[in-house]
């Protein structure tokens, strides 16, 4: 029987050598260790062996078995290969062909303005500062010189939250530290500012800011930008220049005109309202031009708010732990969502959250529509 197994298993390397795929080698392995396979057959006889047989003929049929078995693996393994080193060498990928481009993304105009701010401002020497948009009664009104009877701190118009409310009745909240609203403009942030950092201080503080108010041209949610100097001898004049040379920047306009109206708040004194100059051209309304025709609204021109300005209070510096009689300074602030819409041609206030991709197409503006004092600040939308 020994000579038996030994020619049968140079049969059956044999046949597994000389598989020329994997449909003949699997003949094979049916052939030989299939369920009526000739090595299963030669298992079934050990059952009729006597012991002493069995333990002489037991090893060399299942070392046949296992020889066969890795044989068919081994051969498997590289037909396996070779069917797939073919197929990669026939498949190929013409790069040269057209293809649909995927639906590109644009930058919103509210994000295309912040870098437009940002790029003026930080060439006219300004940071810019950031804070949190939960904040404290203190920070947002009280350190502010807006008094407990103001109309802004009515529940209206301010977002408070409950926690936060219930502490400040419970006289158990420290005004300094705990959140009780959502802030109605980003002047805390000039507040947090003066508190951590020496003077003096250029910064802009552009942000999210929160009011109980919605329609054309007002939402619950808007974008605001306010600026702050601190220094020594600061006058209304570096306010107004400041102005006009943003305003001039951002238009990309040099025939911008100003008009500064005595105004009142709280935490400005003097206070002004900004107004710019503007005329229609070809029935729009387009900032600058001909001051001649910028008197009284008609037909012509006219003026238009933009901005809301004055010298910082001289209690809102003791606040933030300075001296009135040495430091000075003067803030603005404007929203940009209104600045987007002037400057962009945009009608509507509520556009700009509904989030319609039309919409986004048609305003938004491409990635690499980076503003750039030396390239042009605006870019076409």
């Amino acid at each position: 029987m020994t000579d038996d197994l030994d020619q049968m298993r140079e049969q059956m390397l044999a046949a597994v050598a000389a598989s020329p795929g994997l449909d003949a080698l699997d003949v094979v392995r049916v052939d030989a260790l299939g369920k009526q396979g000739r090595i299963t057959q030669l298992l079934k006889t050990l059952g009729a062996m006597s012991p002493d047989q069995r333990q002489v003929e037991g090893p060399r049929i299942q070392g046949l078995r296992e020889a066969v078995a890795a044989a068919i693996a081994a051969r498997k393994d590289a037909l396996e290969a070779a069917a797939l080193n073919a197929r990669l060498a026939t498949e190929t990928l013409d790069m040269t062909l057209p293809v649909d481009a995927a639906p590109a993304g644009t930058i919103h105009p509210v994000s295309q303005v912040m870098d437009e701010l940002s790029e003026i401002f930080a060439d006219l020497g300004f940071a810019v500062a950031t804070g949190p948009e939960m904040e404290t009664d203190w920070h947002n009104f009280s350190a502010l010189n807006i008094p407990d009877t103001h109309p802004a701190r009515a529940m209206h118009d301010t977002f408070y939250l409950q926690q936060g409310v219930d502490a400040k009745a419970a006289g158990t909240a420290d005004e300094r530290t705990t959140v009780s609203l959502l802030r109605t403009h980003t002047s805390p942030v000039q507040i947090r500012t003066m508190l951590a950092n020496k003077p003096p201080i250029r910064i802009i503080a552009p942000g999210r800011t929160y009011r109980s108010d919605s329609d054309a041209t007002h939402t619950p949610m808007f974008h605001q930008v306010e600026g702050l100097v601190i220094d020594r001898g600061i006058t209304l004049g570096h306010l107004k220049w400041t102005l006009e040379t943003f305003l001039k920047a951002f238009f990309e306009r040099d025939d911008i005109v100003l008009r500064l109206r005595p105004s009142y708040f709280p935490f400005t004194e003097p206070s002004a309202e900004v107004d710019v100059g503007y005329t229609w051209t070809k029935g729009k309304r387009v900032i600058g031009g001909d001051p001649d025709k910028m008197r009284g609204d008609g037909p012509n021109g006219g003026w238009m708010e933009v901005l809301g300005s004055g010298m910082v209070h001289p209690k809102v510096i003791a606040a933030c732990g300075l001296d009135p009689a040495e430091w000075q300074g003067f803030a603005f602030g404007c929203g940009i969502d209104r600045l987007a819409m002037l400057k962009y041609g945009i009608d509507d206030l509520r556009a700009f959250f509904d989030g319609d991709i039309r919409w986004l197409k048609h305003y938004g503006f491409s990635a690499l529509d980076v503003p750039t004092l030396s390239g042009g600040i605006g870019a076409a939308a």
